[in-house]
């Protein structure tokens, strides 16, 4: 991993061990690198699955098939190559995945839509099949490791590992959620992030498990953003092994399927969190929220719009309170906006009211706030009720020499 973003957590969390879930690398050697690059995780039989994938149209052959498999519901098995997206590869790309599939189907004796794959890295070359099929090999005969190696293995650009975890009661027992990511840049996640897998012990109907998982991923993966780029292999993974001991869930109104649901958000809010803390040269995080919009659709729009204003970004980078920019971002999002209404904050500043800046306007607070390394931008609109809360990172050069340097 290169240098540790400024932004990152003090240390890799303590993740609990999910029953029914083991985790193994190895090296395929997809780039010239001197790390493991293929993470296999073997999944007991019974094990239920959702999913969450981009909607760029020009997305993997692995994101297609997944979006297949999971309608069957089960799972075995998940691959993760790292260093090669396999997107923009044709059929060669597809077979190369089926044949990852068709190799661990044979090894743990399951049907082959019960293995997943996901790949990451660079579009447009084919993921070469022999350092696959060798790196699938010594995977699956590989030492278990730990969530933090597992973490570290499915990173490309990312500057350090991403794991959380949250716990909840369920029909009187205790059951456990992890989750790990990766992603540092294009992202703009349009139904999930770069890569993410959650997993927990507990039991959950397949259907029930999907709708936590979507709409968790609203409010959570949905509501990040580095550069505004959405990936061609997002991908996000609910895997629920079943071996807590509860009855097994199957509706939202069972008991316990509201605590499990808020542990499966929280794990996904903060490794989204996670994702924009480590984004491409970022020294900022930044939450942006809108109020009063005219619905909460809309004012995630405008959110939006705010967080990916190169210009907003850049002047967070700055440390300069141009509040002007954030209305030039509000009224270029196309959404409905009354320019005498808008007011506008740094923190809990306001600095401009009612389509003026504020009387006694003092920037020295501000500029005090924008010195720290948490930002927050406020924008209510004064048209009704809704509002949505994004999160992004600043854009600073660091952006420019990763991605300029990023296929050599």
């Amino acid at each position: 991993m290169t240098i540790r973003s400024p932004l990152a957590p003090a240390a890799f969390p303590d993740l609990p061990e999910i029953a029914g879930v083991t985790r193994r690398v190895a090296r395929a050697r997809y780039k010239d690198w001197d790390r493991c690059d293929l993470t296999y995780i073997e999944l007991t039989p019974g094990t239920t699955v959702a999913g969450v994938f981009t909607r760029n149209i020009c997305c993997s052959s692995e994101v297609e098939l997944g979006r297949e498999q999971v309608r069957r519901g089960t799972a075995r098995a998940l691959i993760v190559n790292a260093g090669n997206s396999n997107a923009f590869t044709g059929y060669r790309g597809r077979t190369a995945v089926e044949a990852i599939m068709a190799q661990v189907a044979d090894h743990l004796g399951c049907a082959a839509g019960d293995v997943f794959v996901s790949s990451t890295g660079v579009i447009g070359v084919p993921l070469p099949k022999d350092k696959a099929r060798a790196g699938v090999a010594a995977a699956l005969t590989a030492k278990p490791c730990s969530w933090e190696v597992a973490a570290e293995t499915i990173g490309t650009t990312d500057t350090f590992a991403k794991g959380a975890a949250a716990s909840a009661i369920v029909g009187g027992r205790t059951v456990h959620v992890a989750g790990i990511a990766k992603g540092s840049g294009m992202i703009a996640p349009d139904m999930a992030t770069m890569l993410g897998y959650i997993f927990t012990d507990a039991a959950v109907a397949p259907a029930l498990l999907q709708e936590m998982l979507r709409e968790a991923a609203g409010g959570t993966f949905n509501a990040i953003t580095v550069d505004s780029d959405t990936s061609t292999s997002d991908t996000v993974l609910l895997f629920a092994t079943g071996q807590a001991g509860h009855a097994p869930l199957a509706a939202r109104d069972d008991p316990g399927a509201d605590a499990l649901y808020a542990a499966i958000r929280q794990v996904a809010l903060d490794l989204a969190h996670q994702v924009v803390r480590d984004g491409e040269g970022a020294s900022k995080f930044i939450e942006v929220q809108v109020t009063r919009a005219v619905s909460d659709d809309s004012a995630k729009r405008v959110a939006l719009a705010i967080a990916n204003s190169p210009l907003v970004k850049t002047a967070i980078a700055g440390e300069d309170a141009n509040w002007g920019r954030v209305v030039m971002a509000v009224g270029k999002a196309g959404e409905p906006a009354d320019r005498d209404r808008l007011a506008i904050r740094f923190g809990d500043h306001w600095v401009a009211k009612d389509g003026l800046a504020v009387d006694g306007y003092d920037e020295a607070p501000v500029a005090a706030h924008l010195k720290g390394r948490d930002i927050r931008i406020g924008a209510d609109l004064g048209l009704g009720e809704g509002r949505a809360t994004v999160w992004t990172c600043d854009l600073t050069h660091g952006y420019i020499s990763i991605n300029a340097d990023y296929r050599s």
